[in-house]
């Protein structure tokens, strides 16, 4: 919240002036969160008027003030009382009428005198402890030297070196007003504070555990650094520092011996090119939350306004540096739990070899939800998903984990793309109506050679052929799931053989410079310009076609985020070289509507198995298409097909008119029937069922004896990951 500027002021929208205000916002909310407040006031002092003139106010509603907009010097009200006094003063009650329990004031005082009071809003009766008032005068005293220049205050020159001090803790102050990370703490103070207090060495170190540990450092060779690390010891600068709270000033190398021979013996001395050294606590929520340390190349001394303004300075640091810190682990347990939840590797498959990027954002607040998977499904056929999770954090990044854990389970289920996308989409719409996801699902057949897809909000497909052309269909896709109403459209597509399928997120083609189409109009430019031939990535060596798939991931994500530090979104990128089952693999068969189509199956299956050298798989593969055929004459009915596949897996497929569910059943000793799905789950790998518009097919899957598969790559998987 900005301070509320006084009534009848003119505004100032000179940039010294922009800066000052900003500053003064600044100073108000850390005075405000040093004691645990509900809202503050600063005042200014005229003493050629005797009275106290409010200039900013933060977290306190504008009428309730209007009683303390001008006050005289005389009056029983805190802010009066403090600049009378010069010392700090806390009454209990409710001054303003705001519900506070009580007020903190605190005089500004400079060193020709006051210049106005801050006071601070309680919420309760405890109030302030020794500690947070210690480090509320510490912003008193910055805040009087920011008053210096308003209207109504004869203008102070100040020296030349002082003016670019006092410029340069206005960026400072802004710059932890905005700062996000522990690594950006530490760059706004190497960038702001160096320079102006004459410094050559900066270390920002943390206290946690029992023990420093450096987050930053600017001026000092690695190896001497490595000297300091390891548990806090007694009769060290920095312990005293972390247990009194209280800065410590050396000028000298004979100051430090004096104060800390056994550190000066030990480290200091032959070592360090360091001559004078202030080491200023970060205190944060009533606690040291760690020290930084300026150095200097000579000795120098300190006078009382630089350590006033050091030590004003580093309070404000502790502050942004424990909000920064709360952030980090925020950000890197949401991480963790994205990569636990994305897939660390991808299958190698006969119909598919497939690479993936994830990218978390460069800047911004927390982690996405976006993701990706490839999963296996019968007949060699091969889902290919992405999705977004709308929104960023924890929660985001566990419901995309819920969402992949959804699309596997109903994957596996033989579910068409539309109907896994209604399915997830009463899902999303069960988590609340502030959860929206988007998807893209699609089943390569490498049977039929084409590639079947449904979209529910999110970027189109892009599509490379084997010639090195590449194109996205113009669809429209059905809202996002969790506002969208079912049923969602399905598209379809022949894919010649040795096409490329590329899945992305918004977080790759949309950005603030440009939209969603025209990014995904840059993405088809790149993969032109790469020259992309995916038939080079055909060959009996997976190995070399795995890593050209990784280097095309790779390409395009350089050329479409070539500044990943600026990005504000997570991107996800999945690229999937697809494989046709050659035709002498497949052998398909019509069978007669009757009890004799089971002897013909078994009769087909023998034949064909033995042109494929196979015979070993006959006897077996003969029982399963006979159990099969068997269920289709006594529960289902026509038309019937026998179709068999041989790739990495002999897959044995029977067709028919029937929609029924298959299911295994407990038979009895005295039954004579029930007991065929038992016999198909204990000879075959794994089997199921799946369902077409007219038609089911009940599927079984059987391991091929290395000697005798095909030349369809036997790899495992690809290792999958993020960009370094």
């Amino acid at each position: 919240m900005r301070p509320n500027r006084p009534e009848g002021a003119e505004p100032d929208s000179s940039p010294v002036a922009g800066a000052r205000a900003r500053t003064l916002a600044l100073a108000l909310r850390q005075a405000t969160a040093g004691v645990g407040g509900q809202g503050a006031l600063l005042h200014r002092w005229d003493p050629g008027t005797r009275r106290l003139t409010l200039v900013a106010v933060d977290g306190v509603d504008a009428g309730a003030v209007r009683a303390w907009a001008e006050l005289h010097e005389e009056q029983d009200v805190p802010p009066s009382r403090a600049l009378r006094r010069g010392v700090l003063v806390q009454v209990a009650g409710d001054s303003l009428g705001t519900g506070a329990a009580g007020t903190v004031a605190v005089p500004l005082i400079r060193a020709d005198g006051p210049v106005g009071a801050l006071s601070v809003l309680l919420p309760g009766t405890g109030g302030p402890d020794d500690v947070q008032l210690s480090f509320l005068q510490a912003v008193a005293a910055w805040t009087a030297e920011r008053l210096e220049g308003t209207a109504g205050t004869p203008p102070h020159r100040e020296p030349v070196a002082a003016h670019e001090r006092t410029v340069r803790r206005e960026e400072l102050t802004a710059m932890l007003a905005e700062a996000v990370t522990v690594q950006d703490v530490v760059q706004a103070v190497a960038q702001h504070v160096l320079s102006p207090f004459c410094a050559d060495g900066l270390v920002v170190s943390v206290f946690e555990d029992g023990r420093l540990t450096r987050v930053g450092e600017v001026g000092y060779p690695s190896e001497y650094l490595k000297r300091f690390e390891g548990p806090l010891r007694a009769g060290m600068p920095v312990t005293d520092v972390l247990r009194t709270r209280r800065a410590q000033f050396m000028e000298s190398p004979a100051q430090m011996y004096e104060r800390y021979p056994a550190v000066t013996d030990k480290i200091l001395m032959g070592t360090s090119p360091k001559m004078a050294w202030a080491f200023l606590p970060m205190i944060a929520s009533g606690r040291a939350v760690g020290v930084s340390v300026l150095s200097y190349n000579q000795p120098r001394p300190f006078g009382e306004e630089e350590r006033t303004h050091l030590t004003t300075l580093s309070a404000l640091v502790g502050q942004a540096l424990e909000r920064a810190r709360l952030y980090d682990l925020e950000h890197a347990r949401a991480q963790e739990l994205q990569r636990a939840l994305l897939p660390r590797t991808l299958p190698r498959l006969p119909a598919v070899v497939a690479a993936a990027r994830y990218l978390p954002a460069g800047r911004g607040e927390q982690v996405g939800g976006d993701w990706f998977d490839v999963i296996p499904l019968s007949a060699d056929r091969v889902a290919l998903v992405i999705g977004d999770v709308m929104g960023h954090g924890i929660a985001e990044a566990a419901t995309m984990g819920r969402l992949r854990t959804a699309v596997r389970t109903l994957a596996d289920l033989g579910m068409a793309p539309d109907e896994l996308l209604g399915h997830l989409n009463d899902l999303v719409s069960d988590l609340g109506e502030d959860f929206y996801a988007t998807c893209l699902y699609a089943v390569y057949d490498p049977v039929g050679r084409t590639c079947c897809y449904a979209l529910a909000g999110h970027p189109p497909p892009v599509f490379v052929h084997p010639d090195g052309t590449a194109h996205s269909p113009v669809v429209s896709p059905d809202p996002p799931l969790g506002a969208a109403t079912p049923p969602f459209a399905v598209h379809e597509l022949p894919l010649p053989d040795g096409s490329l399928v590329v899945l992305c997120t918004d977080g790759l083609i949309e950005s603030d410079a440009q939209d969603a189409e025209q990014g995904l109009a840059e993405l088809l430019q790149v993969l032109r310009r790469a020259a992309v031939r995916p038939a080079r990535f055909t060959g009996a060596d997976q190995e070399e076609d795995a890593r050209g798939m990784a280097e095309l991931c790779d390409t395009v994500v350089s050329e479409l985020l070539p500044d990943r530090e600026r990005t504000t979104d997570d991107a996800a990128l999945l690229i999937a070289h697809t494989r046709a089952l050659p035709a002498d693999d497949i052998a398909s068969f019509v069978l007669p509507d009757d009890p004799r189509a089971a002897g013909q199956a078994r009769e087909l299956v023998r034949d064909q198995l033995s042109r494929w050298g196979l015979d070993d798989l006959s006897t077996t593969t003969e029982l399963l298409v006979s159990e099969l055929v068997g269920n289709v004459i006594r529960h289902g009915r026509g038309p019937m097909r026998l179709r068999l596949l041989r790739s990495r897996n002999l897959t044995c497929e029977v067709y028919d008119g029937s929609l029924s569910t298959p299911r295994i059943r407990h038979a009895t000793y005295t039954d004579e029937g029930g007991r065929g799905l038992q016999l198909v789950a204990a000879l075959s790998r794994r089997w199921g069922a799946r369902y077409l518009s007219d038609a089911k097919c009940i599927w079984t899957e059987q391991d091929i004896p290395n000697g005798s598969r095909t030349g369809s790559p036997t790899g495992s998987a690809d290792r999958v990951g993020a960009l370094p």
